[in-house]
This record gives C-alpha cells, sequence and structure tokens, in this order.
C-alpha cells in the first residue's frame, strides 16, 4: 500500500512537470506541488500543494503516510491530512526567501495488524519556516516547525497508553515543490 502512495505521488508530480511548462518569473509564485519530508508522528513523506490566495497568505495541503512497527507482533500505518495558513513576510534584500507564520489542523488514522492498536486522531499546529522561490527556475524549497497539540488522539487498548502524547515537538519538515 505504501508503494502504491510513493508511486501515485511521483507520477502525478511528473504529469505536473510535463504538463506545466511555465515558469514564474522572479521570487514570487502562485502555486506549487511536490514532496514534504518529515519528522511527524503522523507522516514521514506526504504530498504537499501550496497555493497563494493573497500575495502574503498561502494555504498549504498534505496528505502523508507513515508506515511504523511498534512491537513485533502489530505493524502500524498512519495515514494523515493536514491544512495550514501561511502568512509570508520578506527577508531583506534576497529575492524569493520569505519567512512565514501561521498555524493549521491535521486528521489521521491509525490502520494496524491489530485493531486495539488502532484509531482516529485529530491535532491543532502553530507553523513557521522559511520559503524560497528560485528565481531562474520553477523550485520552491522550503523547512518548517510544526509541534501539534492533540485534541483528539487514540487510547489504544483501552489501557491508557498513547503512541501520540498531548504535545508533540518533533515535527519539523522540508519540502521541496514545483511551481506554476
Amino acid at each position: 500500500m505504501k508503494q502504491f502512495f510513493m508511486y501515485g505521488s511521483f507520477l502525478f508530480l511528473f504529469s505536473t512537470l510535463v504538463f506545466s511548462a511555465k515558469a514564474q518569473d522572479g521570487g514570487d509564485y502562485k502555486r506549487g506541488i511536490g514532496l514534504r519530508a518529515g519528522g511527524g508522528y503522523y507522516d514521514v513523506i506526504a504530498a504537499s500543494f501550496k497555493t497563494f490566495i493573497t500575495t502574503p497568505g498561502a494555504i498549504e495541503l498534505n496528505l502523508g503516510f507513515r508506515p511504523n512497527t511498534y512491537y513485533s507482533s502489530v505493524n502500524q500505518f498512519h495515514l494523515s491530512f493536514s491544512a495550514a495558513y501561511q502568512h509570508h513576510f520578506p527577508i531583506g534584500a534576497v529575492e524569493g526567501l520569505k519567512w512565514f507564520v501561521g498555524g493549521g489542523l491535521t486528521a489521521y488514522n491509525t490502520f494496524s495488524s491489530n485493531k486495539d492498536y488502532s484509531g482516529f486522531g485529530l491535532g491543532l499546529f502553530p507553523t513557521g519556516g522559511v520559503d524560497y522561490k528560485f528565481g531562474n527556475i520553477p523550485l520552491n524549497v522550503s523547512a518548517d516547525f510544526r509541534p501539534t497539540i492533540a485534541i483528539v488522539r487514540p487510547d489504544y487498548y483501552g489501557s491508557g497508553f498513547y503512541n501520540y502524547s498531548r504535545f508533540y515537538a518533533g515535527n519539523v519538515g522540508a519540502s521541496v515543490r514545483y511551481t506554476f
């Protein structure tokens, strides 16, 4: 299943690159699509789509997954969807380099070989980071920090064991996107 998501993501990205030949000039772009690699509990790799709704304001959407094995008998797979609003500010005289702040929501579901370790989770996160659009190629890179606060989390096995604590500070990520 995870190979299906990886191949599907790469096929979608390749199709977008082939059929969208017009790149943005300078350091600004309207939208971008690519991949986000992160250290989050609910995703390690995600398809990333970012679109600007105003000159400084953007919406970023991520569809991600994370395979996991906690015990030798329990195989888990996390599937997640995240949405965030980001407000961008220029950094000095470097064209295309901006920092951003914002916030968002993530929803994930854990699928497991043992039904006692499956469940739905929901979290809120503030976000901040840097975003750079290359001037002469249609490429954008960004790095972000998303400390996540759990609103809903699975109570695995009814024992009070939580894989996802109320606060998860380790959610950092880097994205690479084709801009159009």
